[in-house]
């Protein structure tokens, strides 16, 4: 059974699409989840291995939407080991 590690990050609303966008290309990115300040899930993207590009952009048109809303957010990144 794979092991699975989570990373938070804590960034600004502009830079969330771009922060995402780059986690997703890393390769070992599983899921995604976007919180706010609060604690809130804003958006979930599960991350299937091998899918990414126009599987992602729509999830990235999402985010769009979530970045103009917030301030800050948070970002936990769900990776395979």
């Amino acid at each position: 059974m794979p092991k699975f590690t989570r990373e938070e990050y804590t960034v600004s609303g502009k830079n969330l699409v771009d922060r995402v966008g780059e986690l997703l290309h890393e390769g070992n990115v599983t899921r995604v989840i976007v919180k706010d300040e609060a604690g809130k899930t804003l958006l979930e993207i599960p991350v299937t291995v091998g899918v990414v590009g126009v599987v992602v952009a729509p999830w990235l048109a999402a985010l769009g939407v979530v970045a103009a809303l917030v301030a800050n957010c948070r970002i936990i990144v769900e990776r395979r080991e």
